[in-house]
């Protein structure tokens, strides 16, 4: 593989500059607005987040030379490590492995930094620097208690309560709807599912794993994208069938995301059920309370549980322009008034696209990362 060296300096100092005030010609990290503090170099809050270029010594070192105690989740093109830098921090470390070709491998590394090293929001994980020495590594803060989806589908824990689950959806939907309004670039996610949210010690979700993210010029209103990747079950019809995505693809999955958190199921179970072709008569029919977890004993409030239906039920239909942006949506799961009749509730033809009967069950993208349970990592060091 290429070293770091052979990386073109002016496109990572492209990425890493976007989005900083230019108070004079010089793009480096002499700005008036940018200051130093070690290492890390800190911009105003309306400028790029913090970042530092680690040394491949300081994150061997933090994961015990990737040690396989320390392997908290892996995907087909990555492995994340859990990590403790020397000031206490815990970290994960994000090594893209295997790629078809070298300049692939830099590709899709420099296309997820060129993300994640300009998003700052509470539901967004939060990435601390990289590392180009080697091999190419993004490093996050550490999420200690792991997935929703861990939570949520462990079979050996309580099941999550209510109120937990309304948090964990509302979270979610600020961290959505910034990542569509509040970058100075607009950023399709592309992989949103609960493996793909992460619990900060206080139960905070954030929306992680930018693998298959991609910037949205605010001149185009859709990307065509090429080969498809994501996750079944997630996936909206028109990306799913033609390859287009645009905000309403994150709608699409964030509403089959409500569908999971309130259920309790998998997106597609073990049978090869989809979660939607099982949920959309409750919809239709206005039966809510089929939709509620049954290990919650009807415990949730009823008022918050019609809500997340109602708003789900707008995401996931099947034409995209009749979904709800993220910023009603948030709307909808928080005060909004709830009119059925200014959403055109008319109901929509069923498509072969609902059953997802001849799709394997374990199709994740090759570019996301499945954590480990986290309550054998929080043992390690």
């Amino acid at each position: 593989m290429r070293h770091l060296h052979h990386l073109k300096k002016g496109s990572l100092k492209r990425l890493l500059s976007f989005g900083r005030r230019r108070t004079s010609k010089s793009e480096d990290f002499s700005s008036q607005n940018t200051t130093f503090n070690g290492d890390f170099i800190e911009t105003e809050p309306s400028q790029r987040p913090t970042w530092k270029c680690f040394s491949y010594e300081e994150i061997f070192q933090a994961t015990n030379g990737f040690h396989k105690d320390n392997l908290a989740g892996r995907g087909g093109y990555a492995e994340v490590y859990r990590g403790v830098l020397n000031d206490g921090r815990v970290i994960a470390v994000k090594r893209l492995m295997k790629a078809s070709t070298d300049e692939q491998k830099e590709k899709e590394f420099l296309q997820e930094l060129g993300t994640v090293g300009h998003v700052r929001h509470p539901n967004v994980s939060v990435f601390l620097g990289f590392c180009i020495e080697k091999e190419f590594h993004l490093v996050f803060q550490f999420s200690s208690l792991g997935s929703v989806a861990s939570l949520l589908h462990d079979e050996n824990s309580p099941p999550m309560d209510w109120k937990l689950r309304h948090k964990i959806s509302i979270g979610t939907a600020k961290g959505l709807d910034y990542l569509h309004r509040g970058c100075q670039r607009r950023i399709i996610h592309r992989d949103i599912k609960t493996s793909n949210v992460l619990l900060t010690a206080d139960f905070e979700p954030q929306i992680s794993d930018f693998g298959l993210a991609r910037w949205l010029p605010s001149e185009w209103s859709h990307r065509a994208v090429a080969p498809i990747e994501g996750t079944f079950g997630y996936l909206a019809p028109e990306y799913f069938t033609h390859g287009i995505v645009d905000e309403k693809t994150d709608v699409f999955a964030f509403g089959v995301f409500l569908l999971e958190i309130m259920s309790g199921r998998r997106p597609i179970d073990g049978s090869h059920q989809s979660l939607l072709y099982w949920a959309k008569p409750h919809l239709r029919n206005g039966a809510t309370h089929m939709l509620i977890d049954p290990r919650l004993g009807g415990d949730c409030d009823v008022e918050e549980l019609e809500r997340l239906a109602f708003t789900a039920s707008l995401c996931i239909r099947s034409n995209a322009s009749r979904r709800p942006s993220m910023s009603k949506v948030l709307d909808l799961m928080l005060n909004g008034e709830i009119v059925k009749d200014s959403w055109d509730m008319q109901e929509e033809e069923e498509e072969e696209f609902w059953g997802f009967e001849d799709l394997e069950c374990n199709c994740d993208s090759p570019f996301s990362t499945s954590f480990i349970d986290s309550s054998s990592m929080n043992n390690s060091s």
